[in-house]
């Protein structure tokens, strides 16, 4: 695991605790959110295996396999597969890195990926990709959501803890060449204001899937 990746794994175990406690009910006020992974679920269709890639504290999967979806939740920081683990026990979670995921080629009908790749360097955008295709069937959708920008915003408090973390935002231009570079084709886009209780960024949701 490289530097950056540690301290990115010890800033989340930090706020694991506070971050389920405060945002373990946000699909609840993100109406958009919830219907681009109600779509997600009908694209992968029935039975098929979804995968939330840096599922954090596991609600957005918790969320999936309430619908019926043999769900799994991988994540970087094993002190959010505790919390994750502890809240949803009837749900499957696994600590792993987006760069080498702990699953099987072909594993999954579907992936989702919310303001996970933004914790990448640039240079690991597109093997991270790749690494999503690896795990994902012939033809399954990827949905991947990212702030829009080129800024990085450098955390060293959250919620009063103590962290040290990068967040990348990223243009239109460069998921997408990412997503292509790495054998997707895009199949959709779409961009969004924050909701209110939302920290204030424009995001950019992108629908692919791998190239035949």
């Amino acid at each position: 695991m490289s530097g950056d990746h540690d301290r990115v794994r010890r800033s989340y175990d930090t706020v694991a605790a506070e971050y389920r406690q405060r945002l373990a009910d946000e699909l609840a006020g993100k109406p958009l959110d919830r219907a681009l992974l109600a779509a997600l679920v009908e694209l992968a269709g029935p039975g098929a295996p979804v995968a939330d890639l840096g599922c954090g504290p596991g609600h957005v999967t918790h969320w999936l396999a309430g619908r019926g979806v043999p769900a799994v939740g991988i994540d970087l920081s094993p002190g959010m597969v505790a919390q994750a683990r502890r809240a949803y026990p009837g749900v499957e979670f696994r600590e792993g890195d987006l760069l080498r995921l702990p699953a099987a080629d072909a594993e999954f009908g579907a992936a989702v990926a919310l303001y996970s790749v933004i914790h990448l360097a640039p240079d690991e955008l597109r093997p991270a990709l790749a690494e999503a295709r690896r795990v994902l069937r012939p033809g399954a959708p990827l949905l991947v959501a990212v702030h829009l920008g080129s800024e990085v915003r450098h955390l060293d408090e959250w919620w009063g803890h103590r962290v040290d973390v990068d967040f990348h935002f990223l243009t239109a231009e460069t998921l997408l060449g990412a997503l292509q570079d790495a054998g997707f084709t895009i199949e959709a886009r779409l961009e969004r204001a924050s909701y209110p209780h939302e920290v204030e960024t424009r995001r950019l949701y992108v629908l692919a899937r791998p190239c035949p």
